[in-house]
C-alpha cells in the first residue's frame, strides 16, 4: 500500500469529520434559535451533569453508584424527550447527531487498530480499479433491463429457455449471491459468453450492492491483474496488490482468457482462485469470473488444477443471445 495515498486519505477523513461536527453545531443553534422547549431541556442535562459532579465528591462508594443509576435514568428521560421534540418539529431522528459517511468508523478510517472497509475500498480505487468499478452509479440492478433480451429460443442456443429467460435466472442467481454472501456454503460466480451481453454489466450491479453493505471490492482484467502481480514480484517493489487481492471480500477477474499465460502467471492464476476458496474457513471471500470463453476451452488453456476448482465451487452461468449493446443505444 502507498502510505501517501493512505497519509492523503486519512487528511481527508480528519477534514470530514471536522465539518460533520461542524455542520452538528450549527444545526444545534438553529434549534437553540427557534424552540425555547430545547433550550430548557439541555439547561436540564447541564444542571444535572453539574449536580452529580458536586455530589460525587461527598459520597461513598455505594452511594455513587446509586447517584450514576439515577443519573443515566434522568439522562434517558431528557434523550427521549429530544426525540419526541425532534418528531413534533418534524425533523429526523439523527438531527442532533454527526453526519458521517461511514457509520461503522465514523469517519475515522480505523476500527480499532485495523482500516475501516470504507477507506480500504478507498484505496483499492484509487490504486487498482480506476476506472474499472467507475460506473456503478448507473449499472445497477435499477437500471437493468430485461427487455434487451429476446424472449424466442433459437437452435443455436443450445438451450431449452429464450435469452430473455435465461438472463432472469442468471439474475435471481447473482441477488442469492449477494443474499448469501457471508455464508461459506454460496459459491462462487463465473460468467461465460460472448461479448456484448451484460457480463460487466450484471458484474457492476453486483458489486455496487456489496460496496453499499460496507463490503470491499476489487475489479481487474486478467491481464493487468497478472501482469501488476509479476512485476511487483520482480521489482520488489512495496506493492500489496497479491494481498490484496488474496483477501479483499469480493474479488472480480474480467477477462479471462485474454491474458498471455506462462508457467509464472498460470502459478499465480491458480494461487489466487485456490488460495479464496481456503479463505472461506475464516474470512469470507467470494470471487467473479467473466470470460468470453466456454467450458471446454478453460479446461484446454488452464487444464484440470484449475478448471475442476471453477467447475467445482462457482456457479456457472452463461450468457447467450444477441448483442444488447446495439439494443440499448436505439
Amino acid at each position: 500500500m502507498d502510505n501517501t495515498i493512505l497519509k492523503q486519505l486519512l487528511t481527508e477523513y480528519d477534514a470530514k469529520r471536522i465539518k460533520a461536527f461542524s455542520e452538528l453545531e450549527r444545526r444545534k443553534n438553529l434549534l437553540r434559535d427557534s424552540s425555547p422547549e430545547y433550550v430548557a431541556l439541555e439547561k436540564d442535562l447541564q444542571s444535572l451533569s453539574l449536580d452529580s459532579i458536586k455530589s460525587m465528591l461527598k459520597l461513598s462508594s455505594d452511594e455513587k453508584e446509586s447517584l450514576l443509576k439515577s443519573l443515566e435514568k434522568k439522562t434517558f428521560l431528557i434523550s427521549d424527550q429530544k426525540k419526541k421534540l425532534l418528531k413534533k418539529l418534524n425533523l429526523p431522528e439523527n438531527y442532533l447527531l454527526p453526519h458521517f459517511d461511514c457509520l461503522l468508523c465514523q469517519d475515522t478510517g480505523y476500527l480499532g487498530n485495523s482500516l475501516c472497509s470504507c477507506i480500504k475500498q478507498h484505496i483499492y480505487d484509487i490504486e487498482y480499479n480506476k476506472s474499472n468499478i467507475g460506473n456503478v452509479t448507473s449499472e445497477n440492478f435499477e437500471y437493468f433491463n430485461f427487455d434487451l433480451y429476446s424472449s424466442e429460443t433459437k437452435a443455436d442456443y443450445n438451450s431449452q429457455y429464450s435469452p430473455r429467460e435465461n438472463i432472469e435466472k442468471i439474475v435471481d442467481i447473482s441477488r442469492n449471491f449477494i443474499k448469501n454472501f457471508d455464508s461459506p456454503d454460496e459459491k462462487n460466480l463465473m460468467f461465460l459468453g460472448p461479448t456484448g451481453l451484460g457480463k460487466t454489466f450484471l458484474s457492476n450491479c453486483i458489486a455496487k450492492e456489496l460496496l453499499d453493505q460496507g463490503k470491499t471490492v476489487l475489479y481487474q482484467t486478467s491481464p493487468v491483474m497478472l501482469d501488476e502481480i509479476i512485476k511487483s514480484k520482480f521489482e520488489k517493489n512495496s506493492s500489496d496488490i497479491l494481498e490484496h487481492i488474496l483477501n479483499v471480500d469480493l474479488l472480480i477477474i474480467d477477462d479471462l482468457g485474454t491474458e498471455t499465460m506462462n508457467t509464472m502467471k498460470f502459478t499465480e492464476l491458480f494461487t489466487i482462485i485456490n488460495t479464496r476458496l481456503l479463505n472461506q474457513s475464516s474470512k469470507i471471500t467470494k470471487t467473479i469470473i467473466s470470460t468470453n470463453m466456454d467450458l471446454k476451452d478453460i479446461f484446454t488453456i488452464y487444464n484440470e488444477r484449475i478448471g475442476s476448482r471453477l467447475v467445482g465451487n462457482y456457479n456457472i452461468c452463461r450468457f447467450f443471445g444477441d448483442d444488447i449493446r446495439l439494443k440499448s443505444k436505439k
